[in-house]
């Protein structure tokens, strides 16, 4: 397969200047989610060498920003829709550390009863409506949800987060259609990291602006620098507003990067070492704590606390998964519908 370079075709988004105003506290929050989302993926790949963590499995470092970003610009009662790439989203929309990953490692202590595992993640009481691993599975649940808060006549938001390979997937453009043209409360965003698997977007469409497929449905549509965690914010905000307002859906799309394979048997052949050196370097955690201490919100001292404690914050996460039991065979068929 011939290596693709993608740094130059997202590179237009740079890093934006102008943002609103970010706290001492917002700003700590906003750190110590990324590094959370952060380290958990890197614990979780150590597991997964180690067959400690078994099964599929899609990490989300390098990521963070569009996660802890999106979800910021939103209330706690409001809903999101995940995908086969969700750790990150359940991390940010307020899942206990301990018992995701314990639900990873199939444990009864897990959020789902270990039932879940990484590709099925869900957390009503917190408003995540699941991870799926349906490529664009959670188009329509999402799109369910908006239809439920409108006929309830309820001022909720839905993001339904979605990636570049699930583009086209007839599913996404049913639902951009019907969330269109019912006014639904609705996010649809896209977390373009470049590569559908190990297939870039020049190779799988036509049309590489992702933006203007939302031209078909009248829907507004814009891009952000899914690196930078205050623009991802900024730019949620705006299109939860519009939803809250009754004027219906927007298409947000997130430009970002994946650090890891698609899963652990991809060895990532098919990206350029200078590619990723380039994303390396626009790395959200790093961008934003440099940020953070440039402007004097934080101190590298206050930096490197909230870096010492999400450490130790997944070391206690893992402990506590990996000494977990195993869900007892009579509940195989507890939570089975039909």
């Amino acid at each position: 397969m011939t290596k693709s370079s993608n740094k130059t075709k997202t590179s237009a988004a740079k890093p934006v200047n102008k943002r609103s105003e970010c706290s001492k506290e917002q700003a700590r929050h906003y750190l110590r989610q990324m590094m959370h989302i952060r380290k958990f993926e890197d614990k979780m790949m150590d597991l997964m060498s180690k067959n400690i963590a078994q099964g599929g499995s899609h990490l989300y470092a390098g990521e963070e920003a569009v996660a802890v970003g999106a979800i910021a610009a939103i209330r706690p009662d409001d809903y999101i829709a995940s995908t086969h790439r969700g750790h990150g989203h359940c991390v940010a929309k307020g899942g206990k550390l301990n018992e995701l990953m314990a639900e990873i490692l199939g444990k009864a202590t897990g959020c789902c009863g270990g039932k879940g595992g990484s590709l099925h993640l869900a957390d009503v009481s917190t408003g995540n409506l699941g991870a799926n691993g349906v490529v664009a599975g959670g188009l329509g649940i999402a799109t369910g949800a908006a239809l439920s808060i409108k006929m309830r006549k309820d001022d909720k938001v839905v993001i339904c987060f979605f990636g570049d390979g699930a583009m086209n997937e007839g599913i996404v453009h049913e639902c951009m259609n019907m969330a269109s043209k019912w006014e639904l409360p609705i996010i649809f965003l896209v977390e373009n990291n470049l590569y559908g698997m190990s297939v870039a977007i020049a190779r799988s469409s036509r049309l590489e602006d992702h933006t203007k497929r939302a031209v078909a449905y009248d829907m507004p549509s814009s891009s952000v620098d899914g690196q930078d965690v205050l623009a991802v914010r900024d730019a949620v905000a705006t299109c939860a507003q519009r939803a809250r307002d009754g004027r219906g859906p927007s298409m947000l799309v997130a430009n970002t990067y994946r650090y890891y394979g698609h899963s652990r048997s991809d060895p990532r052949a098919y990206r350029t070492r200078e590619e990723e050196a380039y994303w390396h370097d626009r790395d959200p955690i790093k961008l934003f704590s440099a940020q953070c201490i440039e402007t004097g919100i934080l101190s590298e001292n206050e930096v490197k606390a909230v870096d010492d404690s999400t450490t130790e914050d997944i070391e206690q996460a893992t402990q506590f998964a990996v000494d977990s039991p195993m869900p007892e065979a009579s509940e195989l068929y507890t939570d089975v519908y039909a």
